[in-house]
């Protein structure tokens, strides 16, 4: 190793703005004509030019030079003016040598909560850039303060390169400016580059990786303070580590993945000394905006936000920043498990779950990169093909190949039968090509759809389906032309298709639930659409793909094997479940409605079939057909006129079949544990309401969604 003197010289890290040139221009005093013409207004009126300054304009700005609106303008309320890293090291109020190890532990623990903060939306300006020593970390002369701040500037280039490349937030998660600060590895000193203060990847983690040896060695030693350096350099070495992971996780090699999971698993031992050792370093002062008694200053980076509506920025408490790194870190180790996932129907379920955990902006976009990015697990197909493709064209073409594999596993069409002789002809194979290129946009929107947050997912499930009605129409028309050539009149790729536009037309429709959209009163008929429709379409698709699947070529005839295979077996029984659970909510709903247990809205502030076709709009594709508003009311007519007492009991037996089926699932994930609670909850209390149990209480039951995000308990009041 070289010597470390080397790192540990220069100053300044800010990006100086450019010079603008020189420009003339031709002012105009209008002082006298303004106050002139003003005298024509009343007191309170304003003129306004309509063309560039209409409504939108006026709802959107902002009056300059105002503390209520003006973000800039805090600065001027009284507070002493924020110190700058010089005047604060001159003024002895910034220590940058001699430091005690509780002292940097406080200084770590604070920059690690303002991180927490940016990742949760706030800008860099007002959590991590108001640590004074990343203002100018080469000027810092104690070592391990100097080697944690520059690995800051490169955390941060890191993690704002892998979310940006991902493109799965929106601007409540994360904010990407940087004001100025450059965090790349060309750092700066005055006005000109200076090459000295240019910090690699590897140079930075030598850098830390030697601090965290001299620290080790305090650490052995007998004084008092060994228990304070065992701290301080458990607290590099997860920098370290943590750092060269999203490294592996952004820029990885065929041979990474186990060097990653071993940085990963490291992270969360160091993570543990770090959380019991949070309270040895220095704490923030009561009543403070500050993270930090020393290096802090709120303020400093006012005058760089826009002028915008002051937005107060409160940083993360450290006990809670400290568990949020313990979680990202466990989240990160599960993300990378989408590398053994070569098969698309697998991993699209993996990215359904883990969107679920509701995840953070960081995890979410590392699994976006670590599936869709050109590596060796989006690869694998071709590489065992041998198909070699230019190399701004290998991620389309490796996703070809996956849809490809995709559609084999699901359905095993012919045209998609390579061997010779067996394959289709020339134009069907060109025909099956292009609709397999016409594919990748839609699914790998779709994969992408699921980094988002949970409430933007939404809104981005309703396009896709657009995108999807029009492969609808395209599909069938493969499936005709495979048949035209001398094949069996098969559906392979309209049912495959079919397939993924259910679920997310599922997904679309359960979002609601979980999101709080709909009233109560409109309950019945979202389950409704689920149970008599998407649920049994569903079941529908998968028992025709195991049946197409199952057949295998033989000359001119398809045979059948006599012990036919169920790959989605699981999956089938899952639906079933989901159809008698809304199945039961729905017939519980409509008695509910029946014994004016459901308040309903007022009828001239209410029109059901335009809240009916606002519900329902997205989901109008080729197929399934969407189900209007009248042909549900034909539908469910009859069950306006029942008893209620007969509906609670077909609701019974609706929760009851759901939980029969949930209890033959040998190894129930949480998933099915958490559904099994709800349905023997919710047959017990239709059971007592079909005995007569508050038969003439009009008082609404409660929907309680706490045990599952979609299927809630059903509580009498």
């Amino acid at each position: 190793m070289g010597d470390t003197d080397d790192f540990y010289e220069g100053d300044g890290t800010m990006e100086s703005l450019p010079t603008s040139p020189e420009v003339t221009y031709n002012w105009v005093d209008i002082t006298a004509d303004f106050f002139k013409y003003i005298q024509d207004l009343h007191l309170g009126e304003l003129l306004h030019d309509g063309h560039l300054f209409g409504l939108f304009e006026a709802m959107s700005a902002i009056e300059m030079m105002d503390p209520k609106m003006d973000a800039g303008m805090l600065c001027n309320r009284g507070n002493p003016k924020p110190l700058n890293f010089q005047q604060a090291v001159m003024c002895g109020k910034l220590k940058i040598e001699n430091l005690e190890p509780s002292e940097i532990i406080g200084i770590i623990d604070a920059t690690v909560a303002c991180i927490v903060s940016w990742l949760e939306g706030h800008s860099l300006a007002q959590t991590v850039f108001t640590n004074v020593y990343l203002h100018q970390p080469h000027s810092i002369i104690d070592k391990p303060l100097k080697a944690f701040c520059i690995a800051v500037y490169k955390l941060l280039d890191c993690i704002r390169d892998c979310i940006n490349k991902a493109q799965v937030f929106e601007e409540e998660d994360f904010l990407p400016m940087v004001y100025g600060y450059r965090l790349g590895s060309n750092l700066q000193s005055g006005n000109t580059y200076d090459a000295s203060l240019e910090v690699s990847e590897q140079k930075c983690i030598s850098m830390l990786r030697e601090q965290e040896e001299e620290l080790n060695k305090k650490a052995r030693s007998q004084d008092d303070e060994a228990e304070l350096w065992a701290a301080l350099a458990a607290r590099i070495r997860f920098t370290r580590m943590f750092y060269q992971a999203l490294l592996l996780i952004t820029k990885r090699d065929s041979q990474s993945g186990a060097d990653c999971v071993a940085l990963l698993n490291g992270c969360s031992e160091m993570m543990k000394v770090i959380i019991k050792t949070a309270g040895k370093g220095s704490q923030p002062l009561e009543n403070s905006d500050s993270p930090n008694p020393m290096g802090f200053e709120p303020m400093i980076n006012q005058r760089l936000l826009p002028p915008t509506f002051p937005r107060y920025t409160r940083i993360k408490p450290r006990a809670e920043a400290l568990q949020y790194f313990d979680e990202l870190v466990t989240r990160l180790r599960h993300a990378w498990k989408i590398t053994s996932c070569t098969n698309f129907h697998t991993a699209l379920d993996f990215f359904m779950e883990f969107s679920r955990q509701r995840a953070c902006i960081l995890s979410r976009s590392a699994l976006q990169l670590l599936y869709l990015s050109p590596s060796p697990a989006t690869t694998a197909s071709m590489v065992q093909n041998n198909i070699n493709t230019p190399q701004g064209q290998r991620p389309q073409h490796a996703f070809i190949e996956i849809l490809r594999e995709s559609i084999k596993s699901f359905v095993n069409p012919p045209a998609l039968n390579m061997k010779p002789g067996v394959g289709p002809n020339p134009p069907v194979r060109e025909f099956v090509e292009n609709f397999l290129a016409r594919c990748v946009r839609p699914f790998a929107v779709l994969l992408q759809v699921c980094g988002h947050n949970r409430a933007r997912q939404r809104d981005k499930l309703a396009l896709l389906l657009d995108d999807f009605a029009t492969l609808q129409e395209e599909a069938d028309s493969v499936d005709a032309l495979v048949s035209g050539a001398g094949g069996p009149p098969r559906a392979c790729f309209g049912t495959w298709l079919l397939y993924h536009v259910l679920r997310v037309m599922i997904a679309y429709l359960l979002s609601g639930l979980e999101l709080e959209l709909y009233s109560v009163h409109e309950y019945h008929y979202i389950f409704w659409y689920l149970y008599e429709f998407l649920y049994g379409w569903l079941l529908s698709a998968l028992g025709r793909a195991e049946g197409l699947a199952a057949e295998r070529k033989d000359g001119k005839k398809a045979v059948r094997k006599k012990k036919r295979s169920r790959p989605y077996a699981r999956e089938g029984l899952m639906c079933q479940v989901m159809q008698n659970m809304c199945g039961g909510y729905f017939k519980a709903l409509v008695a509910f409605k029946l014994q004016g247990k459901i308040r309903q809205p007022q009828s001239e502030f209410d029109n059901e079939a335009v809240r009916y076709k606002h519900r329902f709009a997205p989901l109008s594709v080729l197929t399934p057909p969407q189900v209007h508003y009248h042909e549900f009311c034909e539908l469910t007519q009859p069950l306006q006129y029942e008893n209620p007492v007969i509906l609670y009991v077909a609701g019974c037996k609706h929760f009851q079949q759901a939980r029969t089926f949930l209890e033959t699932i040998t190894i129930p994930d949480q998933e099915v544990t958490d559904l099994l609670k709800v349905a023997k909850t919710n047959f017990v209390v239709l059971k007592l309401l079909a005995g007569g149990h508050k038969k003439d209480s009009t008082t609404p039951p409660e929907f309680d969604f706490s045990v599952h995000r979609h299927f809630p308990i059903i509580k009498l009041v």
